[in-house]
């Protein structure tokens, strides 16, 4: 078991409305897709994509649950807990690599982006949010790499979810590899969309978490666990897997639609 870690909070940014980064100096190196278990003092512990990979470390979070709207409310100087990292990471073999990123998910593939481009691949990253002001890590991007821009309301760019800008552009240019993470329904679009054109393909999931080391079972995905065999599952498994983009868990294991 990972040791828990109390640190400091060093920074504080503000990327959109509902979603801030909290930076960090970390007792540890962490490779791309890659997560932390964050202790809220006195409410609950949460898994964390890392969105900075060196110090400050960082891993950004969108308010929505009790336990990140505690979160959202701490600033530089209070201290949390970080046991970590855990999991896999993003595989970044190719020449050519697209990588999609919906919502606060572009989050998690942020530093894969910046270590792909680090690596000499040619980068091409498509960041969707439901309008404009929700796109996140767009200028990060921007530095590595070509960028496309998906928005529900069309508010900037291609009018639509990722999925559909992601399907015209695999019409157009030939990558090795495809890299997603971002509301379920979508990456599984994009596995779709990348079984179809024989394209292999990675997506990090996210799953209700306890533990975070394999013990709990509460992050059970098919026949596996988020925790312990993911993050991150490449399209071969996920093409098979029936809970995939259909079935997630509720606190009480109870295997529940996705909607």
């Amino acid at each position: 078991m990972s040791d828990l870690h109390i640190i400091e909070i060093e920074k504080v940014e503000t990327e959109c409305h509902h979603t801030k980064t909290f930076r960090f100096n970390a007792p540890f190196t962490a490779k791309p897709g890659q997560f932390v278990m964050v202790w809220i003092p006195r409410l609950d512990e949460i898994p964390m994509a890392l969105s900075y990979l060196e110090n400050p470390t960082g891993f950004t979070s969108h308010a929505q649950g009790d336990a990140t709207k505690a979160l959202a409310k701490l600033g530089v100087g209070d201290r949390i807990g970080i046991r970590g990292p855990f999991g896999n990471s993003f595989d970044l073999n190719g020449n050519r690599i697209l990588f999609i990123g919906g919502g606060t998910g572009t989050a998690s593939i942020i530093a894969a982006v910046e270590e792909a481009a680090k690596q000499g691949r040619s980068v091409t990253t498509v960041i969707g949010a439901k309008t404009k002001e929700e796109l996140i890590f767009v200028a990060r991007a921007e530095k590595q790499g070509e960028v496309h821009i998906a928005t529900d309301d069309g508010s900037r760019g291609f009018r639509g979810f990722a999925s559909g800008l992601v399907q015209k552009l695999v019409g157009l240019h030939k990558f090795d590899k495809m890299i997603t993470c971002g509301p379920e329904p979508m990456m599984k679009k994009i596995v779709d969309i990348a079984v179809k054109e024989n394209i292999p393909v990675q997506a990090s999931m996210e799953r209700f978490m306890k533990c975070g080391i394999g013990i709990c079972d509460a992050c059970s995905f098919g026949d596996s666990l988020v925790c312990a065999d993911g993050p991150v599952f490449d399209g071969e498994f996920l093409a098979k897997c029936e809970d995939f983009g259909r079935f997630r868990r509720d606190q009480s294991g109870r295997r529940i639609p996705i909607v």
